[in-house]
């Protein structure tokens, strides 16, 4: 549930030196949706004086591809949008590309058993399949029902013996309760987070939640600024910063943008990737001036750089809602482009 009270930034130039974080998949082609994110978190960090991380999140070996990292960042420097440590810049807790961080997600893993806050998980997939058609089941996916975590030694080896590869899942019950800058104050079930989630796949891959909240401790990121679709994960990685006894970052959960049908910008939409509008004659000016005006930041849409929004940005004239875009966005920004 999300409070009426929006919250002022934490920091300020003269208190905690702020460290925020651009954590892009390498799955795709960056495109209006992701330079929309990545330029608020880019304006909350400098105007805070703060130093910008770069992290490749790419956990997913199905998905990630070595030339959608590449196209990240050529994307970002030609938006105007730079960092301080990163893959390509390196820094005082590097690694800061996921599939090269395996061991010490495996460490934490073996610290959270030896605790007793995880257990394997022999659910199938066609199991956890009837669960997601179940009327809860919703963006973080369908509430687990706990079906593994009293099973007995003698069960464990009966799955065992049918040949299932386990997962393993992380027990929780807590209620949370934080502050988000965006939307204020925002309470939530463990319910609501779907319940216990994997740390592990039964593939072996290390489950996204374990991932981020280990690189952002290890990292000492303070500030995460990223997209609402992801808000439902926050209680997960908060638990986890308790667990592993460290202290949870600040949240902001920026609104989406959406397409003209409401829906949220993927890789069909390729017209909108960045490259397709750099391609087109689209320049970056242009885009940064467009978002800078749906972000409420610019009375109307003109050219103007990231450096130009610093005066202007303020947390309480964000939208709280998606923000829809025109059916030919990019024809506008053609058009602001070509006026120049």
């Amino acid at each position: 549930m999300i409070g009426k009270t929006l919250m002022k930034s934490p920091f300020s130039v003269s208190s905690t030196p702020v460290r925020g974080r651009l954590a892009p998949s390498p799955t795709g082609y960056p495109h209006l949706g992701n330079a929309w994110s990545f330029l608020i978190c880019w304006l909350a960090v400098r105007l805070a004086g703060g130093r910008l991380v770069l992290r490749m999140e790419d956990i997913d070996p199905d998905r990630s591809r070595p030339h959608y990292a590449e196209a990240i960042q050529r994307d970002l420097a030609w938006l105007g949008l730079d960092w301080d440590e990163g893959p390509d810049k390196g820094g005082p807790f590097g690694p800061y590309t996921q599939s090269e961080r395996l061991e010490r997600y495996a460490e934490v893993i073996r610290e959270l058993t030896s605790l007793g806050h995880t257990y394997p998980c022999y659910c199938t997939r066609k199991e956890l399949k009837t669960m997601a058609s179940a009327p809860h089941a919703d963006d973080v996916g369908p509430i687990y029902p706990g079906t593994c975590l009293g099973l007995s030694a003698t069960h464990r080896a009966e799955r065992q013996a049918q040949g299932r590869k386990p997962a393993l899942r992380l027990h929780g019950s807590e209620d949370t309760i934080f502050q988000d800058l965006v939307h204020g104050e925002i309470r939530m079930s463990w319910g609501e987070c779907g319940g216990d989630f994997p740390l592990r796949r039964s593939d072996g891959v290390v489950a996204y939640q374990l991932a981020v909240a280990v690189d952002d401790m290890d990292q000492g990121i303070n500030l995460v600024v990223r997209g609402a679709d992801i808000l439902p994960c926050t209680p997960r990685q908060i638990l986890l910063f308790r667990l592993l006894g460290a202290q949870a970052p600040h949240y902001a959960h920026v609104p989406l943008i959406v397409d003209h049908r409401g829906e949220r910008l993927a890789k069909r939409h390729q017209s909108w990737e960045l490259r397709a509008l750099r391609e087109a004659g689209v320049s970056p000016q242009a885009i940064v001036g467009y978002l800078g005006h749906r972000a409420g930041l610019m009375p109307k849409v003109e050219m103007a750089t990231p450096c130009d929004l610093l005066r202007v940005f303020d947390w309480s004239r964000l939208p709280r809602a998606s923000v829809t875009l025109e059916p030919d966005v990019d024809v506008v920004m053609l058009r602001i482009s070509k006026n120049q």
